[in-house]
């Protein structure tokens, strides 16, 4: 079995109701959700973690998700 790292996490109210929601529907434990979830996000381009911490400025947010979209496709079709 790969070795496993606990970490703590910090969660906002709403944020933490969301992810028992979410843990309830999908039949997961939370720690199974957010296990998944960094897993997931650990392995995006730099581009798109970017994108999801908000990194980027709301004045060109709509630009970037365009942009994202448009290289992720790209590089699906190359696969």
């Amino acid at each position: 079995m790969a070795s496993r790292i606990v970490v703590r996490l910090e969660l906002t109210k709403e944020a933490k109701t969301r992810l028992a929601e979410i843990s309830k529907r999908t039949g997961m434990t939370q720690v199974s959700v957010s296990s998944r979830l960094f897993e997931w996000f650990s392995k995006q381009s730099e581009l798109l973690q970017a994108a999801v911490l908000g990194q980027y400025p709301k004045e060109i947010e709509a630009d970037v998700a365009e942009m994202i979209l448009k290289r992720v496709a790209s590089e699906k079709s190359k696969r």
